[in-house]
C-alpha cells in the first residue's frame, strides 16, 4: 500500500501509523484491487469520498472509523480526477505482529474486522480523542529506540485501542435503538417467513449468512446486532423456532422422528434429536411419550 501511494517505507516492518495531516497523500495512481494481507484501520476527518471494500463502495464519512482485516479485497488509488487526503490516520499491522502475544489468539474476538458496508464505527468528539490518546502512545514507541519491551507495549497499546473500539460498538448499537429495532423486526419475520415458506425443505436450516444476506449486512455485524438488541445470538433464535416447530409436530403428528428431522432441513436426523435434547433435556422420542 505505502509503495502503491509512494509513500516512504514506514519505520517498523509489522505496524505502521500514517497521519495524513503530517503526510498528506496526494494519489493520481489508478484504482487497484488489492487482497489484504494486513489488519487496517482507518479514520476519516474530513467529507466526502469512499472506499472500495469486496463488491462494494464503502461509503466512508466524516467522523468515522473503518476496521479491515486480512483477506479483504480492498480498492486502492483513485477513479479519475487527482485525489489528496490531509485529514484522518490510517494504522496498518501485520498477523505476525501479535502471533506471539495473547491479542494472537484473542484477535477473532474483535468481529469487526469482518463488518461491510455501511457498518462503520461513526466516534464521538471524547471516542475519537481516547483513541488519538492510545495511537500517540503507539507512536511513540515507533518513534523511540527498540528495546526489549517495545513490541510488548505496541501490542498492549494495539490491544487497548480495540477493546475501545469494542465499546464503542456496543455504544453505537444502543443509541441507535431505532434502527436495531428495525433490523430486529426484520429479522424475525425473516426467520418465521423462511419456514412459512418450507425453505428448509430446499435450504436446510436457516443460516446466519442467509440472514445477513437478506438485510445486506455482513454475518458478524448482522450477529452483534441481534445479540445486543435480544440478548440471544442468530442461531439461537434459528434453534429456538427449530425446537418449537418440532414439539408442535411430535404432538400433532404421526411423523417419526427421522421424519421430523428432515421435514425440519435437517440432514441428518442424529443432529436434530442432539439440539433437541440439548435445549429440552429430553430426546424428541421421551418429549412425545411424556406429553
Amino acid at each position: 500500500m505505502f509503495k502503491l501511494l509512494e509513500l516512504p517505507s514506514p519505520k517498523h516492518p509489522l505496524i505502521a501509523i500514517l497521519d495524513y495531516a503530517k503526510t498528506p497523500v496526494t494519489t493520481t495512481v489508478p484504482e487497484q484491487k488489492t487482497i489484504c494481507d494486513f489488519y487496517q484501520i482507518s479514520f476519516k476527518g474530513d467529507k466526502g469520498g469512499s472506499l472500495g471494500y469486496g463488491r462494494n463502495s464503502y461509503d466512508y464519512q466524516e467522523g468515522s472509523i473503518i476496521y479491515v482485516g486480512p483477506g479483504q479485497v480492498v480498492t486502492y488509488g483513485v477513479a479519475s480526477s487527482e485525489v489528496t487526503i490531509d485529514k484522518g490516520w490510517s494504522l496498518f499491522f501485520h498477523p505476525d505482529l501479535i502471533r506471539t502475544f495473547s491479542l494472537g489468539d484473542k484477535i477473532k474476538e474483535y468481529g469487526f474486522f469482518n463488518y461491510t458496508i455501511n457498518e462503520a464505527l461513526h466516534v464521538s468528539e471524547k471516542e475519537r480523542e481516547v483513541i488519538h490518546s492510545i495511537l500517540e502512545k503507539i507512536e511513540l514507541e515507533l518513534e523511540s529506540n527498540i528495546d526489549d519491551f517495545s513490541e510488548e507495549l505496541i501490542v498492549s497499546n494495539l490491544e487497548l485501542l480495540l477493546n475501545y473500539s469494542k465499546r464503542f460498538y456496543n455504544r453505537q448499537f444502543i443509541t441507535r435503538k431505532r434502527f436495531s429495532g428495525d433490523i430486529i423486526i426484520r429479522f424475525q419475520h425473516l426467520l418465521d417467513q423462511y419456514f412459512a415458506d418450507d425453505l428448509q425443505k430446499e435450504l436446510g436450516v436457516p443460516t446466519v449468512q442467509y440472514f445477513a444476506d437478506k438485510c445486506d449486512y455482513s454475518a458478524n455485524y448482522l450477529s452483534d446486532l441481534i445479540r445486543k438488541g435480544t440478548d440471544k445470538s442468530i442461531l439461537e433464535h434459528v434453534h429456538s423456532k427449530l425446537i418449537d416447530l418440532a414439539k408442535n409436530k411430535l404432538l400433532n403428528s404421526n411423523l417419526s422422528v427421522s421424519e421430523i428431522a428432515h421435514v425440519l432441513g435437517f440432514e441428518y436426523p442424529q443432529y436434530f434429536s442432539r439440539l433437541f435434547k440439548k435445549k429440552t433435556g429430553m430426546t424428541p422420542t421421551e418429549y412425545r411419550k411424556v406429553s
